[in-house]
């Protein structure tokens, strides 16, 4: 039963994924994108999840806000929810996004004039085994710009963390040097990005919505005061520091007696 039960799941999250992912759109579409220095780019959001220590289904959803380019943080939002939804391989989104696509939905509603013109996702887009992963999903759900960024690399479509893949990363020098990931399939699925100088490995860059791959990359890379971009770093750290407090205050609330009165 538990097995027909999950194998159902699969199919449904794979029709609802084909449906989604029918609407991709992997080009840019706004008019700062256009603009070297990204004229007209206001406000740049990151998103996380951080889960308490463990427990695989409650986690902390960030969204913050940075203005750009001072890249100073103007909104926070941490949010601590439960993940219903059971992990499947390839369909990570569906367990993870919607509690970031409520962040947006709250900021939408309290302040619209923070919104963020662009995601950047701890996570992956079209780098993905379907060419479809959380930075896809969010940014259609949310119909705002999204670029995948992720600290490891995804090895699907025959690209491999092997001896040559490491040899390439070493050969970048400094901030902002890159190489593309090309697939099997002859496609270009992301790209390997030294952030910035002092970092000694890659971050791995790929498209979400609304946004080129050389948009993308020349946009975290403005973004990065370390090797992670700092919109997503923020994220991480507060919504670490969320989890932190609730557990702590779960430890030294006093126990409350039990009312065994009949």
């Amino acid at each position: 039963m538990a097995a027909r039960s999950r194998t159902c799941a699969v199919e449904q999250a794979w029709r609802e994924q084909t449906v989604l992912k029918d609407r991709l759109i992997t080009s840019n579409t706004e008019a700062w994108q256009s603009h070297p220095e990204f004229s007209g780019l206001k406000h740049i959001g990151g998103v996380d999840l951080s889960f308490i220590k463990g427990d695989d289904t409650v986690a902390c959803a960030s969204l913050i806000v940075l203005n750009y380019p001072d890249l100073e943080v103007i909104y926070e939002d941490c949010c601590m929810v439960t993940l219903d939804a059971p992990y499947i391989a390839g369909y990570l989104a569906f367990r993870e996004v919607p509690a970031l696509a409520n962040a947006v939905k709250r900021l939408l509603e309290k302040n619209p004039n923070l919104m963020p013109q662009v995601l950047l996702v701890d996570g992956n887009g079209i780098l993905h085994h379907r060419g479809f992963g959380v930075a896809c999903h969010l940014g259609i759900l949310t119909g705002i710009p999204t670029v995948g960024v992720a600290k490891n690399l995804l090895q699907v479509d025959g690209l491999s963390n092997d001896d040559a893949h490491k040899e390439q990363a070493r050969q970048l020098q400094n901030g902002g040097d890159l190489f593309h990931l090309k697939g099997d399939s002859g496609n270009i699925l992301g790209a390997a990005l030294k952030s910035c100088s002092k970092s000694s490995k890659p971050i791995y860059i790929s498209v979400g919505f609304k946004i080129s791959l050389e948009t993308a990359v020349h946009l975290v890379h403005t973004c990065c005061k370390y090797r992670v971009p700092e919109p997503i770093r923020q994220a991480d750290i507060r919504s670490r520091q969320f989890c932190a407090g609730i557990t702590s205050k779960h430890k030294t609330e006093p126990a409350q007696p039990n009312d065994s009165s009949s």
